[in-house]
């Protein structure tokens, strides 16, 4: 009590307080209960000073002790009141036990070791009196309750089996993530060697591209200079070479037969003869290879 108002002094009624009969009557209420607290502990009331603040919390405060005391005075007059039947009811039943001769004096000492290990056994189990059915009745409760623990027993030692269980597993999982860590980690220096040489490789590779880039460009440029067309295909090529293979057999003997005139001896008019007979040879041959490309190409459209 002296923690909850101390520093605060004697009654001084501030405006704060002049409220009305209500505020009033607090006043008067909390001081009352002051003094009554204070003259129990042999102490003065301290001075303080009334605020509608300090009104407020000490008139609860007053209203919660009071209605604590009053249930306290219920239950101390209800405990007294039983106590006082107790002992009447004791006393009359040692006044019984005295007039049948079962005096607690007169009984042998292992008897009363007896009466009183039952009495404790009664308190052990809670029940008012030693009759038999009230003892079986409180070892019926306690066996329920012994079977309700060890199902909860039962039931906690499962799911302790089955934490232990996951326990288990998750060291075993937390292992298996070690390990792999550890082989990733040797890991990396082979992997971090293994990719520059693939950056190296890469900038090589970017390099090619750009030479073969480059490369096709002037094979373009140069295919494109010399009229290729996309007509002129690999078929039509290797068609040409056949004409041209015919060309050749057929022109080689006029070769070979211009070869032999050379061997002669000058004759002007003769070899002018045989230079325009050769010429007109090699037109025509010239000229079949000509409708040759052109028909080939033809058919290639």
């Amino acid at each position: 009590m002296n923690e909850m108002i101390s520093g605060v002094g004697d009654p001084v009624v501030t405006d704060a307080t002049k409220g009305g009969g209500s505020d009033a009557a607090r006043i008067a209420e909390v001081k009352a209960w002051l003094t009554s607290q204070f003259d129990a502990a042999g102490k003065e009331v301290p001075d303080f000073e009334y605020t509608s603040r300090s009104i407020a919390y000490l008139y609860n405060l007053a209203t919660v002790s009071q209605a604590k005391t009053q249930a306290a005075n219920i239950v101390a007059n209800d405990f007294r009141q039983k106590a006082a039947e107790y002992r009447s009811q004791a006393a009359r039943i040692r006044e019984i036990l005295e007039n049948v001769g079962l005096a607690q004096e007169s009984l042998p000492s292992n008897v009363v070791a007896s009466a009183q290990v039952l009495a404790n056994v009664s308190n052990l189990l809670n029940i008012r009196d030693t009759e038999l059915s009230s003892f079986l009745v409180a070892m019926g409760d306690i066996s329920l309750r012994k079977t309700g623990v060890e199902e909860k027993r039962a039931k906690v030692h499962k799911e302790s089996k089955t934490l232990l269980e996951y326990t288990r597993k998750a060291i075993a999982r937390l292992t298996y993530l070690k390990r792999t860590l550890a082989q990733l980690e040797d890991d990396v220096a082979p992997c971090e060697a293994q990719m520059e040489n693939w950056k190296t490789n890469l900038g090589v590779m970017a390099s090619k591209e750009r030479q073969y880039m480059q490369q096709y460009n002037n094979y373009k440029a140069l295919l494109n200079r010399v009229g290729y067309t996309p007509e002129i295909n690999h078929g039509v090529l290797v068609e040409m070479a056949e004409h041209r293979k015919d060309l050749d057999k057929k022109t080689k003997p006029i070769l070979d037969t211009l070869r032999s005139y050379q061997d002669l001896p000058p004759d002007k008019a003769l070899a002018a003869l045989a230079i325009e007979d050769k010429k007109r040879q090699y037109a025509a041959a010239e000229k079949y290879l000509e409708d040759v490309l052109h028909s080939a190409l033809a058919t290639s459209d």
